[in-house]
């Protein structure tokens, strides 16, 4: 019986002194959250950081202003880009049915971004806004779709989903809700104009 009730006394006294320490621990962080420490400023801050004059205000949003200009002026670039690529590429012929190839490869003369000087390159103007396009790829090509935005929409050929074999590409324009014939390959679009790129056999409106 001795030795149990030294053991409950043992287990009590242990039990006290956890719960005095959690207190403790406690006690401290409360004390370090209510009374932060006091930091001493090593510059003198100006009259009116606090609450901006007109003039600092007038500053500010002329700042904001012309950012968000810049920022228009780069979003915009792509379309606009976009926008002399289909003028120029429709004063050769109608959309969807004039498809130019180069008679020459790319030289250091050639004004483009990423061509190289060992492909033949060809290239049209889809325009969605009469209904859906055929696009018919021919095997072993590698091209790409891009939107109004220069933002990828499908690969074709190699690295598309013909898988080099080619195929009839479908393509639909925005909300479009209507069938889908089996046979082809249907691509949403995401705006009524596209620019395909690569080697391309023929496109013919449905």
């Amino acid at each position: 019986m001795r030795i149990r009730e030294r053991r409950e006394d043992y287990v009590r006294k242990r039990t006290c002194i956890t719960m005095l320490g959690v207190l403790v621990i406690l006690g401290l962080a409360v004390s370090g959250f209510t009374q932060p420490p006091k930091m001493k400023m090593t510059t003198t801050l100006p009259v009116g950081i606090a609450s901006p004059d007109k003039a600092t205000t007038e500053k500010i949003y002329d700042n904001l202003d012309f950012q968000r200009a810049v920022q228009a002026y780069l979003l915009a670039l792509p379309a606009v880009s976009q926008s002399a690529n289909r003028n120029e590429i429709l004063k050769l012929g109608p959309a969807n049915t004039t498809v130019p190839i180069f008679e020459d490869r790319m030289d250091s003369k050639s004004i483009f971004l990423t061509a190289n000087t060992q492909t033949p390159y060809s290239w049209l103007w889809i325009d969605l806004k009469g209904g859906p396009v055929v696009l018919e790829s021919p095997p072993k090509v590698l091209g790409v779709i891009d939107g109004m935005w220069f933002r990828w929409v499908v690969d074709i050929g190699l690295t598309g989903p013909d898988k080099g074999a080619g195929g009839k590409y479908l393509i639909l324009p925005p909300g479009y809700t209507g069938d889908v014939p089996k046979g082809y390959i249907a691509v949403k679009s995401p705006t009524f104009s596209l620019w395909p790129r690569g080697a391309v056999s023929s496109c013919m409106a449905m």
